[in-house]
């Protein structure tokens, strides 16, 4: 029985090709493992950041509508417009604060980074191969 001839002149280019094309199948599928990973990690910690903030809020209203039914009760006698107000100013504040620690957070948000540095990795061993 004769053997098939290799492709290319060179003996044995065909099991090299196969063996690279198994080699990229397999560091896909690894890639694609390490996506889905993070995906269901960001998943994971946007849920438990919106339970969180949701709790948060509820208990913060429920807070200020406390504190603000205490000041305007209390000061209700000396002057019920400055108590408002003073009390409108320091909500107004907390929630600038608020907002400004939610623009850096979503600015320093950094979705799926382990995925992209090693595909950053991956195409740099690449390109010093095809070099």
């Amino acid at each position: 029985m004769e053997m098939p001839a290799p492709v290319s002149g060179e003996p044995g280019s065909g099991e090299a090709l196969k063996r690279l094309a198994h080699r990229v199948f397999v560091i896909c599928e690894n890639r694609f493992q390490l996506l889905l990973v993070e995906a269901q990690e960001e998943r994971d910690r946007f849920m438990k950041a919106m339970w969180l903030g949701l709790a948060a809020a509820v208990f913060g209203l429920l807070a200020g509508f406390t504190l603000t039914l205490v000041i305007a009760v209390a000061f209700w006698d000396h002057s019920p417009v400055i108590a408002l107000l003073v009390l409108a100013a320091v909500y107004v504040i907390v929630s600038l604060l608020f907002c400004a620690r939610l623009i850096r957070m979503q600015r320093d948000w950094q979705t799926l980074s382990a995925t992209v540095d090693q595909l950053r990795k991956d195409r740099e061993c690449l390109e010093k191969l095809m070099a």
